[in-house]
């Protein structure tokens, strides 16, 4: 019998089937082959296929006894590795002890201060008598309803007992504002932000293997510093103003963007406003204690003509201002991944950010110098043309401008 022939052409037929086929019928199928060449097939076989002589002695064994053939499965029921939760009955309620130490009666756990990390996990597990690897571990974390979390901002700190109800009043002071043509604006600034080449969060498209390089320590740049961008969103128009600051952010701050996106932006659009609403949170620059953010708002409702209402969002509820998650959010995607390597990207960055709902921005650069530590007299504060609302006057009141 020529036999080099015989191999290519089991080789041929192997390769074209071998696909499709899984570990039960692969074996009967080279058993069936081997049958069918005679003396020296399996070894032929075993040649051409790779496949082992214990595995077609097996399947020859299947097909003289007229094992059903179930092309769903390729072992018998029963078959293959057990579960190493079967055969390490302790080995779920340890790895559970690990992971939770505060809830499983473990306080002292030696993994409660440190990384959980798989490979850690399946470490002390084996200081414990327990055989696992840190893919084990991983998959019955999976298994067991674990999965990788990281922390989320939920708790707001102490409720207020009118926190309801301070949200339904400024809710029905947008809905009036609005019946009547008049302009609602939220108000805040964003975090500090380093200029220069350093790491911003998040990635970018980029060519394979060429990241944007960047400093490997966040030290502020002397000549190019920190901007504080400080933002106006117009509730009903769905468009905003931000002042790219570079000294502090201060009241004068605040009510500078105020001043700078109604002669921008809301003046043409409000021609006809008589009374201006302003939503703001109850601590920073715009605080609701701040007595410079008083003194130059009655200035300002003094140049705009305009009665100011301001209403603040209860304390601890800061991520509830309107302008955090309707431009702010959309701002920081915006520049994800991108080194702000000078004042002007950051303000063409923000400049340029929109929506899929229409969002529009402008965005200019305010190198004005906006200094700490202005102290306010009592004798300004009497001055003041402020009416405050019966129901918190502390977070609603009114500046009535003065009338040359």
């Amino acid at each position: 019998m020529n036999v080099t022939p015989s191999i290519e052409a089991v080789q041929r037929k192997f390769e074209a089937l071998r696909a499709g086929m899984n570990e039960a019928v692969r074996r009967r199928w080279a058993a069936a082959e081997a049958r069918s060449l005679g003396r020296g097939g399996i070894s032929l076989v075993a040649k051409a296929t790779g496949l082992s002589r214990s595995a077609m002695r097996r399947g020859l064994k299947e097909l003289e006894q007229g094992v059903t053939l179930d092309i769903h499965r390729a072992r018998r029921h029963g078959g293959g590795r057990k579960k190493a939760t079967e055969k390490d009955t302790t080995l779920l309620s340890d790895l559970e002890v690990l992971v939770e130490p505060a809830t499983r009666g473990d306080p002292m756990s030696p993994l409660r201060w440190t990384c959980k990390s798989t490979v850690k996990l399946a470490a002390e597990l084996s200081h414990r008598g327990h055989a696992i690897d840190p893919s084990t571990v991983g998959r019955l974390l999976r298994q067991t309803g674990y999965s990788l979390q990281s922390n989320r901002k939920t708790r707001e700190g102490g409720k207020h007992p009118d926190r309801n109800a301070q949200f339904e009043h400024i809710n029905a002071l947008v809905r009036a504002f609005h019946r009547r043509g008049e302009p609602v604006i939220s108000v805040d600034a964003k975090k500090k932000e380093l200029v220069g080449d350093f790491k911003n969060a998040g990635r970018e498209w980029h060519p394979k293997a060429k990241p944007s390089e960047v400093r490997v320590y966040d030290f502020v740049d002397k000549e190019l510093g920190k901007v504080l961008p400080c933002g106006v969103y117009d509730v009903g128009a769905n468009e905003g103003w931000v002042s790219v600051g570079v000294t502090h952010d201060t009241p004068a701050f605040a009510t500078s963007t105020i001043r700078t996106w109604w002669l921008e932006m809301g003046r043409e659009r409000y021609a006809r406003a008589k009374e201006l609403l302003i939503i703001a949170d109850s601590g920073g620059s715009n605080s609701a204690r701040a007595r410079l953010w008083k003194v130059e708002l009655q200035h300002l409702a003094d140049e705009m003509g305009l009665r100011i209402s301001v209403s603040h969002l209860p304390p601890g509820t800061s991520k509830w201002n309107k302008i955090e998650h309707r431009m702010f959010c959309h701002i920081t995607h915006n520049w994800r991944g991108r080194p702000l390597e000078s004042r002007e990207i950051v303000v063409n960055l923000i400049g340029s950010t929109t929506t899929e709902k229409g969002l529009h921005i402008q965005a200019a650069l305010d190198t004005d110098d906006y200094p700490l530590g202005i102290k306010v007299t009592n004798h300004e504060m009497e001055s003041l043309r402020i009416k405050r609302n019966k129901f918190h006057g502390e977070w609603n009141y009114v500046f009535i401008p003065n009338v040359v």
